[in-house]
């Protein structure tokens, strides 16, 4: 048995004039707009999946989870991160 080729789909979108006119000199405009969602993907919180927002849901496990984890911001980089409370007294 041959193995199956990935089926692909064609999605279409509109830009304003001016990002049609930022990627006017892109040689491969599909390739280009792949990466840039793939990156936005692998960018993207992994709780509110871009949306800014938690839901009830994810809020309630969030209330929980916050009890032993805490936000931190890295005394070197600035970036904010999360920190397990078994973590901070070592």
């Amino acid at each position: 048995m041959s193995p199956k080729k990935a089926k692909h789909e064609v999605i279409t979108f509109k830009v304003d004039s001016s990002v049609a006119e930022a990627m006017h000199g892109i040689p491969n405009r599909s390739e280009f707009i792949r990466s840039a969602i793939l990156s936005a993907f692998e960018n993207t919180c992994p709780l509110c999946k871009g949306m800014g927002t938690l839901s009830p849901d994810q809020r309630k496990h969030w209330k929980t989870f916050s009890k032993k984890h805490q936000v931190r911001e890295c005394d070197d980089c600035h970036a904010f991160h999360l920190v397990c409370d078994a973590e901070r007294k070592h």
